[in-house]
């Protein structure tokens, strides 16, 4: 997994690698282990400054082509009067989503992360100072399209919202459990296309939800139709008024980041790194 590809290493963190030469031996393990901790360390930073905006930040998470995006864009369209809403949006290149959320009249910040499969908490923070927190009551950010990593890396958020595809397969929570454990709502989207497609079930992709012992809410919508979104503009609601409450008693919310992905991405026995050049 990211043990041969490198992607724990994004360009919010490269830095990291070019610090001062320690005592003990520095193997791929360490370095890996020591990126996470800095995450986890910049994660924390980045909330408090979140939450001392009163901003509640929600993680969107799935595999390319789910609907992400056109759900952010059915949502600002319905609560962009009512929420001041912006967006970061992770991709390999381009800054094509982004452009769609600024066509909708709210900020967006495009994060391009080259080969990295998933946004982290340096990469975030980078963001951050590019928005107007004062003006933000509900950021979205939008991870890289991937069923795997995201679920591993806290950004600062508050929720993590897994998206399911009815053109994906119903089984997708039994074959990636990391990621849809790691849900605290799961979006079964493009429900319009049900008519079209007999061999996927609602019912058994929330049955392979609550095996994981997820008891996540699971609502089923397409952004296109308009379909069941009533039901998710009604939690985005209440998760914004619950949290504003939160942040008046000094209180916050944690993402459920799952140790079994993260503790993959700190074992790396087949990866080499090169001094980092400075620029």
């Amino acid at each position: 997994m990211c043990g041969t590809c490198g992607c724990n290493v994004t360009s919010g963190n490269r830095h990291l690698l070019s610090a001062p030469p320690q005592k003990k031996p520095v193997t791929a393990v360490s370095v890996l282990s020591n990126l996470l901790k800095h995450n986890d360390a910049q994660a924390e930073l980045n909330r408090a400054k979140i939450d001392a905006h009163g901003v509640l930040a929600i993680n969107l998470m799935s595999s390319p082509g789910s609907g992400k995006t056109a759900l952010l864009e059915a949502t600002i369209q319905q609560l962009k009067g009512k929420f001041g809403i912006a967006v970061i949006e992770g991709d390999l290149e381009t800054e094509n989503d982004a452009e769609r959320i600024r066509a909708q009249g709210v900020p967006a910040y495009q994060i391009t992360t080259g080969t990295a499969c998933h946004l982290d908490a340096h990469l975030v923070e980078q963001a951050l100072t590019h928005l107007k927190l004062d003006e933000i009551d509900l950021l979205f950010i939008e991870n890289v399209g991937n069923l795997v990593c995201p679920a591993s890396f806290d950004l600062g958020h508050h929720r993590n919202v897994t998206l399911l595809s009815v053109t994906e397969g119903d089984d997708k929570p039994a074959k990636y459990p990391v990621m849809f454990r790691a849900a605290d709502l799961m979006l079964i989207t493009k429900t319009d296309l049900l008519p079209y497609l007999d061999d996927f079930s609602s019912e058994k992709a929330t049955h392979c939800q609550r095996a994981l012992a997820s008891k996540a809410p699971v609502l089923n919508l397409s952004s296109r139709s308009g379909e069941g979104l009533d039901a998710w503009l009604r939690w985005l609601e209440e998760e914004v008024s619950q949290h504003k409450v939160r942040v008046q008693q000094n209180q916050t919310l944690r993402p459920r980041i799952q140790q079994d992905g993260n503790k993959l991405h700190a074992q790396a026995p087949e990866i080499h790194f090169r001094p980092v050049a400075k620029v």
